[in-house]
């Protein structure tokens, strides 16, 4: 199987309402949708869903380092990942968005050449995974009333923003424990929005409400910070903007700055560099969880809830971005079952089939 040619389609579609997180507001999901087309007749369906506030890159650069590595692919087997990835790597530094469109693509094609659903060629643990569902920073009540909204319609775990005010954010929690009752998983996700000796001031007050864990409480670079956090905090650390790759995974093992984190697609590049950093965490003991951008459609969500149902070492799903879509760009990928679980498909593949229109 050779490649012949990658189209990319930019998509756009609007939030259900603007989702607003301690760096900013996001009103729209836009991403780069590629198609890696095959001389076997075969396509493979991938998605760059480039964050701004997260990774710093935008949609047009994210499409035209997709259409550079074109150059350097065609007549590439798509089936050959690891040549696939250095390919890419040697084309273009960082870049995670664009290189996840592609390496989902492959991994798509993969799957479809063996005649397999891509989560049984992970792993195969299970074909599901339970996701969690986010409340953007509101005021106390709004946040609390949207959370309780989330429980009656069956979620048990609600990841809630945070990051401004000490007073702020723990009148935030306070709302949503009462709102929800005792029984419901609260996560807290300061999104870099804390100082040190603040985060640990804070967390301490924020357990009187039992959370489960907390999300980047300091700056992305601040790796001491978030080591000192997680030596004097009661409750456990997870990292997100702190670790884009395999080799920032290993750094923050190594200093244990961390008790679990939070793995996203596009930001490490694609289930190839995914599976290093679940590897090095699995191997010191650290569970992890698959997140995703806000920006992401059901493409990108089939692809990281795939990866997270394949491996055991992966508790934890985030990938609640397709609730808040007022449309869905793409048909076929993961279904939606008993509100919060993401089934996978056992077409081979993703089991994605084309554009709504």
């Amino acid at each position: 199987m050779k490649i012949t040619g990658i189209k990319v389609r930019q998509v756009e579609v609007p939030l259900i309402e603007p989702f607003r997180i301690s760096l900013g507001v996001i009103t729209h999901s836009r991403s780069a949708i590629v198609s890696v087309e095959t001389d076997e007749g075969l396509v493979g369906y991938g998605e760059g869903a480039p964050a701004i506030l997260i990774t710093g890159e935008s949609l047009s650069g994210t499409t035209d380092i997709i259409h550079a590595f074109e150059n350097d692919l065609l007549g590439v087997d798509p089936t050959d990942l690891e040549k696939v990835y250095w390919i890419m790597d040697r084309a273009a530094a960082h870049a995670g968005s664009a290189k996840c469109a592609i390496d989902m693509a492959c991994y798509d094609l993969l799957g479809k050449k063996a005649g397999l659903p891509v989560y049984k060629l992970l792993g195969g643990h299970q074909n599901h995974m339970d996701t969690d569902i986010t409340v953007g920073i509101d005021e106390p009540a709004v946040m609390a009333a949207k959370a309780k909204k989330h429980v009656e319609a069956g979620f048990d775990t609600i990841k809630t923003k945070v990051g401004t005010t000490f007073a702020e954010d723990l009148a935030r929690v306070k709302a949503i424990r009462e709102a929800v009752g005792d029984d419901v998983k609260i996560r807290v996700d300061a999104n870099q929005g804390w100082q040190p000796k603040e985060a640990v001031r804070l967390i301490e007050r924020l357990n009187e409400y039992d959370i489960e864990l907390v999300e980047q409480p300091v700056p992305y670079h601040d790796i001491a910070g978030l080591e000192y956090v997680t030596k004097h905090s009661i409750v456990p650390i997870m990292s997100d903007e702190s670790c884009f790759n395999a080799k920032d995974a290993l750094r923050l093992v190594e200093r244990r700055a961390i008790d679990y984190l939070n793995i996203k697609l596009m930001k490490c590049g694609g289930i190839r560099e995914a599976l290093k950093i679940n590897a090095i965490c699995e191997s010191a003991g650290i569970e992890c969880m698959l997140g995703c951008m806000v920006e992401e459609s059901n493409l990108g969500i089939t692809a990281a809830a795939s990866l997270g149902a394949a491996t055991k070492n992966i508790t934890r799903a985030d990938l609640d971005a397709t609730f808040t879509l007022t449309d869905l760009p793409f048909k076929g990928g993961m279904h939606i079952e008993n509100t919060k679980s993401l089934v996978l498909p056992e077409e081979p593949g993703f089991g994605f089939i084309g554009f709504e229109d």
